[in-house]
């Protein structure tokens, strides 16, 4: 109907960085189609598009599931230095689920999000130095963190 046509045209001529804010506040919540606007803001470069749409491809929402891609897609986010992208990469490499397990890499990329303020990367960066997982266990630098 006339919604479609409208969302349609606003898709298209919308800047990729307001269509991802849309449909993560109000489209995603609705349980609309966003995957569409997620695909282009991820093809845009937008590092915020390529973590949400790796989220919908590692939990097969709106797309077909597809580890692979949603780890290619957070591996871009964290590139870009996206904090939540280098946590969610860091988390696959420390568990081995969709990647190699590398406890070196998932402590390096959880220290760059740390370094940015992210608390759950300070938390699980203060767990490695616990367990001396990917770095030289330190428990006066576990506490810290």
């Amino acid at each position: 109907g006339r919604g479609w046509s409208r969302k349609s045209r606003y898709l298209c001529a919308a800047k990729p960085r307001q269509v991802l804010h849309d449909w993560q506040w109000h489209g995603a919540r609705r349980g609309e189609g966003g995957a569409a606007a997620l695909q282009e803001a991820a093809k845009q470069g937008l590092a915020e598009g390529q973590l949400s749409l790796g989220k919908c491809f590692s939990n097969g929402a709106g797309v077909v599931q597809d580890e692979e891609e949603a780890v290619k897609l957070f591996r871009q986010a964290a590139e870009q230095g996206l904090a939540d992208g280098q946590y969610t990469i860091g988390d696959i490499y420390m568990t081995g689920n969709g990647s190699a397990h590398d406890e070196e890499k998932a402590a390096r990329l959880f220290t760059k999000a740390a370094k940015q303020g992210l608390a759950v990367a300070q938390y699980a960066l203060g767990s490695c130095f616990e367990r001396g997982a990917g770095v030289v266990q330190d428990d006066e630098e576990a506490v810290k963190l």
